[in-house]
Order: C-alpha cells, then structure tokens, then sequence
C-alpha cells in the first residue's frame, strides 16, 4: 500500500513540475502549420505552375 501512494504522490509531483516548466512555459517558439490553401507561396506557385501549362498546351 505504501508504494502504490508513492507511486501516485511521484506521479503528481511529476505532472505538477510539468505543467509548470513545460514546453509551453519554456519559451519554445511553435509556428502554426499552414494549410497549402493558406500559403500565399504556394499558390503562387500553383498559378505559375498553371499558367505555364495553359502555355504549353496552345
């Protein structure tokens, strides 16, 4: 009994000191992913892509 309430107290002691010295609280800078159909680059590229295409085939 007395290590499955070690166990637990560790557990909670660990899960604290992890939320409080988390990645989040680090200062680790996260970029938000950016769907192809919100990248302005990659339409861009997309409409040359077509363009030069649309060329190609007249």
């Amino acid at each position: 009994m007395l290590y499955v309430l070690a166990a637990i107290g560790a557990l909670t002691v660990a899960i604290l000191l992890w939320r409080a010295f988390g990645p989040e609280r680090l200062g680790v800078a996260t970029r938000p992913t950016i769907a192809p159909d919100d990248d302005p680059e990659f339409l861009r590229r997309l409409g040359e892509q077509t363009r030069r295409r649309d060329d190609d085939e007249t």
